[in-house]
């Protein structure tokens, strides 16, 4: 595909995915629509050659079972996350302030918040059903996180610190003394009689938008780290039936507030589906180990581009540019797992894509962030890259990148699964 085509395509999946839910939900839907067959954790798994899919809460999990796969086979994973800071609508949400109705939310993961202001959000997420069953919804745009006039805090300009309590609980409509809509009742009218609990986010509305003087860019929300995800269903789908490994696509929710929960990278999802599939071929517990040493994991995790405002914030020597190709992670105190032989495998899986890549350090007075990479490699004990595309503004609400990036992202992660 083009890079035209692969950020259209990307867009679309954004816009279909304001959660981690619908996200996973959007993922499994485009993976059974190209033949992969969707299971359930509750039932038995077939062990016969194919390829399946399986999604818990706002993570999914799809794999290649090739024609002769043996106890020993190898995996080749691409990981990544589906979740992105945002704000969570709290329990008893409904605040009414001065004829004001508004929304009680806490954040979720390190947003970026002054991005979150004065923006048309909506309230997206997942609703459960007394019968237990679960439906995703999305309003709308019906809330606005409101600045205040720069007539009432000339200061403003010169730095103002957020509060997270205070400052960042939007409106949604006109308080119910005024003859207004109560917050929760319409809550109610939104999800349904039906529903007893639910998990819901806000999600800003804007559609993703190619800009710049020959439309080189991608403004976009969520693009940390759904371009991740995005490559991986098409690697995925792209990759082999009959090679030496099994490859894997692996999506984890809740990355960007540790991952320590079933359906994050460092809950049992991952080694759970591993292990059946190895169950499946008969892997004794030396043959699992055997294969998970041979195997290797590609975290893909988006990083930073140079800021053409602060090159200070960036390492001297190691300042990737937009339109030079995915990100190479790299960190002496292991934030990022890349080492030498690492290197050496993505460096083949660039070269089989015909791509370039960048690689990407930390200046040394700024830790930076970090990804599954590490928490999924020293669980499971299998050798990790980690790399990923490089944006502007990352976890603003609406982020930017290059689409050579996007695509040669694509390129590079389609070569690694395919082996």
């Amino acid at each position: 595909m083009t890079a035209d085509a692969i950020a259209s395509e990307f867009a679309q999946y954004v816009t279909e995915s304001p959660t981690a839910f619908h996200a996973a939900a959007a993922a499994r839907d485009r993976l059974v629509a190209a033949g992969f067959t969707e299971l359930s954790e509750l039932d038995a798994w077939p062990t016969a050659p194919g390829a399946y899919v399986v999604v818990r809460d706002g993570a999914v999990i799809a794999w290649r079972l090739p024609t002769g796969a043996t106890a020993t086979t190898p995996f080749r994973i691409l990981g990544a996350h589906t979740d992105s800071p945002t704000f969570r609508v709290k329990p008893n949400p409904a605040v009414r302030t001065l004829g004001w109705e508004q929304l009680n939310v806490e954040v979720y993961g390190g947003a970026l918040l002054s991005t979150w202001f004065d923006r048309d959000l909506r309230i997206a997420g997942r609703v459960v059903d007394a019968d237990g069953s679960i439906r995703l919804v999305s309003t709308g745009a019906v809330a606005r996180i409101p600045n205040l006039a720069i007539h009432l805090d000339r200061g403003v300009n010169d730095g103002k610190e957020i509060d997270r309590q205070r400052h960042t609980i939007p409106i949604v409509g006109v308080g119910g003394d005024v003859g207004g809509t109560d917050v929760l009742g319409w809550l109610r009218d939104q999800v349904g009689d039906e529903a007893v609990s639910w998990d819901l986010f806000l999600a800003d509305t804007q559609s993703p938008a190619r800009i710049g003087l020959a439309g080189e860019f991608l403004a976009s929300g969520r693009m940390d780290n759904l371009t991740s995800v995005h490559a991986g269903i098409r690697g995925v789908v792209e990759a082999p039936s009959d090679g030496d490994h099994i490859p894997v696509f692996a999506a984890f929710d809740h990355e960007e507030i540790g991952s320590s929960t079933p359906s994050g990278a460092g809950g049992p999802f991952l080694e759970d589906v591993l292990g059946r599939v190895q169950e499946g071929l008969g892997a004794t517990r030396s043959d699992a180990a055997r294969a998970f040493r041979a195997s290797w994991l590609l975290s893909s995790d988006a990083g930073h581009l140079v800021h053409p405002n602060q090159p200070e914030k960036h390492d001297p020597t190691n300042r990737p540019r937009p339109g030079g190709g995915p990100l190479l992670k790299i960190s002496a105190n292991q934030r990022y797992m890349t080492e030498a032989k690492g290197e050496a495998v993505f460096s083949a899986a660039c070269d089989q894509a015909g791509v370039e890549y960048q690689p990407f350090v930390n200046v040394n007075t700024i830790a930076g962030g970090s990804t599954i990479g590490p928490i999924a490699a020293t669980r499971l004990g299998i050798p990790t890259i980690d790399i990923g595309v490089g944006l502007l503004s990352m976890h603003s609400v609406r982020e930017l990148v290059h689409v050579d990036d996007l695509a040669a992202l694509h390129g590079a992660v389609a070569a690694f699964l395919a082996g």
